[in-house]
């Protein structure tokens, strides 16, 4: 009974004291609430009074308003590096001294286009949109709170030793002794060069200037650096000037930083803009390994200056240097933002952070800028501004910007006060363009084609061997040794191109479905191309049939998955995209004769080094016609050409006499070029043609003019009748139009019917 009773007590008196603890906990947690209040309403008033949260009304802490003991975080400096230093600047207008001498009035009023106001301009729009303070424009030290003035000195004849050779410079030094007759004799010799007497002192102070300017980078004395210099220098190579350059200043300036600071700097990476290609550059560090030079440039399959191939995407470096050059070569003129940022985003950005430089140096020339007469491109200041914001993400921000080209003024101004707004921290403009152009796509899937053999990470979906010779390529043979070129050769061989299997792929369908026959191609009669088994099929009629359709066309396209690590073809997801197919179909079942052409774009084998697709259409129409149709009764025929292979019916209409039967001519082009017709026969096929064809184009075929301006053109009668889709892809344009095209033969046919009844 004791024991019950004492645990009943026991029971209750704990019962009493968590009610009491309850109580004082409660009591607590509302004088929490209340202090937390006061203390927000506290901080609320200090803030709207200007007081930072925490801080005394004075806005920091002193030593007696610190309670001892109770510092939790002392104050420090803020650990930044890069914001707190200014951007560097070189200018000096001893470099304007370099001029051309005027020899007629016309020179005086249409200058030079490598301008001494080129450097002018653009420092002078600095001082415009206060990023310096130099009210006079003559080039003082203190420039202000933006950017700070890096002393600009002429380069020695040992730093300039490093790039070129001993006779380079002495032919540059004896043009400040010559004659006026000699300084127009050397010019009018040199390879688009002009001097003066002032031309020594401002190629030194132009390369003294690049090499200044980096090594502040690379000692930390500026965050980053612009270096507004002239003549410029990526033309020049170690033994001869050349495009408006006498030193090749930014090559100089990456040897003597290597050889200078080898502790800080063992990796430089070389970015060249400028509309042409830096073909000095190059050559300098051709076989080096510790510069990665990287130049986008209007080539023009080595057509446009400086004229040669080394600007081709095959162009790779030799021995250690063998992967260190990358030529990101346009093939047209006209390219915008949005290709070159495609090609940031695919090519540059990419080798740039596996290659992990130390320092990055643009050859900043706005050639390519929008308004460039010479360059013919259209890179906005934006464009220019978002390519600098990437760049500015590498090498841990040790960039300089050092000029090229540019002979626009306002052009160049503009792009390059784009450029300085984003090195001194503000955020680039939204570029112009944003999808690529067709070219640019192309040129970029070639250039990764190449450098994956030499860059992990291009190498997703490529193995680094290229088959095929890429339409923008130099000298392929640099790249392809003989070597390597058998090894190509024999694997092809063994293994069937996967163009081969779709075309008896499509014969063994046409066969099994409308009983089509291959019509026997013996080369030599006419031919240059080998035996093209397969490729010429037709109705089993087509003897005795009285109306014929000519369909001729490139290989079926593939649409395809592909693996992103191994670049297999994901069969289960690939399908065949036959555009041809549709107008055999209606064909036979409107009871025509057909005759179905494939025109191989390549073929497998050793015949494959000279084999055209276009002149292999011209033939083999030709063949057709001189073995086949013209014995057999045929009265009327129509053809619908496809691709590059549309070009075997214009060639065919201009040199065989086919207007009694032929009765319509129809052609599908995505980015096929317009043909015109030329004709052996007389002038009036030209006004036979444009009433009896059709021309489909893609939305943005290139006889349109250039997409997005006001320019239209209209293709002459001599290209036929040509017309305008609302689409681009050629499967789109054939769905577009097909009952067009097929009304339009109907009716053709139809019309030489009532002729011959009357």
């Amino acid at each position: 009974m004791s024991v019950l009773y004492q645990h009943s007590f026991l029971t209750t008196a704990l019962q009493s004291v968590m009610e009491i603890l309850k109580e004082e906990a409660t009591e607590s947690n509302g004088k929490r609430k209340l202090e937390e209040e006061s203390d927000a309403l506290q901080l609320s008033k200090q803030e709207s009074e200007g007081h930072l949260p925490g801080l005394p009304p004075s806005g920091k802490w002193d030593d007696s308003q610190i309670v001892k003991g109770s510092v939790i975080v002392p104050v420090v400096e803020p650990k930044l590096r890069y914001i707190t230093l200014k951007t560097g600047l070189c200018y000096d207008v001893r470099m304007r001294y370099h001029a051309k001498i005027f020899t007629s009035y016309f020179e005086y009023i249409d200058p030079h286009p490598e301008d001494p106001r080129r450097i002018y301009r653009i420092y002078k729009i600095l001082a415009e949109n206060g990023l310096i303070t130099d009210p006079t424009l003559s080039g003082i030290d203190q420039i202000g709170d933006y950017m700070l003035k890096i002393p600009v000195r002429e380069a020695t004849a040992e730093e300039i030793l490093l790039v070129h050779s001993e006779e380079h410079l002495k032919f540059i030094e004896s043009t400040s002794s010559m004659s006026r007759d000699r300084l127009l004799e050397e010019t009018e010799k040199g390879d688009s060069v002009y001097f003066n007497h002032d031309s020594l002192l401002s190629a030194k102070l132009s390369c003294g200037g690049a090499i200044e300017a980096c090594k502040a980078v690379v000692e930390g004395r500026v965050k980053n650096a612009l270096a507004v210099v002239r003549p410029p220098g990526h033309h020049a190579e170690p033994d001869s000037p050349g495009g408006f350059c006498l030193f090749s200043n930014v090559a100089v300036a990456a040897k003597n930083i290597l050889r200078n600071y080898p502790e800080s700097v063992r990796k430089i990476v070389v970015l060249d803009w400028d509309v042409h290609h830096g073909n000095g550059t190059q050559k300098a560090f051709w076989d080096d390994p510790r510069v990665l030079y990287i130049s986008l440039h209007r080539y023009e399959q080595g057509k446009y200056y400086p004229g040669t191939k080394a600007g081709g995407a095959d162009q790779c470096g030799e021995n250690e240097g063998l992967g260190k050059n990358i030529n990101i070569p346009w093939p047209v003129g006209g390219m915008n933002d949005a290709d070159y940022l495609y090609a940031f985003r695919k090519v540059v950005m990419p080798v740039c952070r596996e290659y992990a430089p130390d320092l990055l140096i643009i050859s900043s020339g706005f050639d390519a800028a929008e308004g460039d007469i010479i360059g013919g491109c259209h890179i906005s200041p934006a464009g220019y501004g978002q390519m600098t914001h990437m760049l500015k993400s590498l090498a841990r921000g040790n960039v300089c910007v050092v000029l090229e080209g540019g002979y626009n003024l306002d052009s160049i101004a503009n792009s390059a006060l784009s450029v300085t707004k984003v090195l001194l921290g503000e955020s680039p403009e939204e570029p112009k363009v944003t999808v690529p152009s067709a070219h640019a796509i192309e040129v970029i899937d070639d250039v990764i084609k190449i450098q994956s053999q030499y860059w992990k990470t291009l190498q997703p979906a490529y193995t680094g061997i290229c088959f095929t010779n890429p339409s923008i390529m130099g000298n392929y043979s640099l790249l392809v040794n003989p070597a390597t070129e058998k090894k190509v050769l024999s694997d092809l061989a063994a293994n069937p191109r996967l163009c081969d299997a779709v075309r008896n792929s499509q014969a063994q369908y046409l066969s099994s479905k409308f009983g089509f026959i291959n019509l026997p191609v013996v080369s030599g009669k006419g031919l240059t191309s080998p035996s093209l088994d397969n490729q010429v099929l037709s109705t089993k009629d087509i003897f005795q049939a009285n109306t014929i359709i000519v369909v001729i066309h490139d290989p079926s396209d593939v649409w395809a998955r592909r693996d992103p690590r191994s670049g297999l073809l994901d069969l289960s997801g690939s399908v065949i995209v036959d555009t041809s197919s549709k107008f055999v179909e209606w064909a036979v079942n409107q009871k025509y004769g057909v005759i179905d052409i494939n025109v191989p774009l390549t073929l497998t084998g050793k015949d494959d080094e000279t084999y055209n697709n276009v002149t292999t259409s011209q033939e083999l129409l030709l063949y057709i016609w001189d073995n086949y149709i013209r014995y057999f009764p045929v009265t009327k025929i129509a053809f619908v050409g496809f691709g590059d292979a549309y070009n075997g019916v214009i060639h065919l209409c201009g040199h065989r006499e086919v207007r009694n039967i032929v009765k319509a001519s129809i052609n599908f082009l995505d980015r096929t070029p317009l043909r015109a017709i030329v004709s052996s026969i007389d002038e009036s096929v030209t006004d036979w043609f444009y009433k009896n064809s059709l021309v489909f184009t893609s939305t943005r075929h290139p006889c349109w003019g250039e997409q997005g301006t006001s320019e239209m053109k209209r293709p002459r009668k001599k290209y036929g009748r040509v017309l305008k889709a609302d689409i681009d892809g050629l499967p789109n344009i054939v769905d577009e139009r097909f009952e067009e095209t097929t009304d339009f033969i109907l009716d053709s046919i139809e019309e030489y019917e009532d002729e011959s009844s009357n």
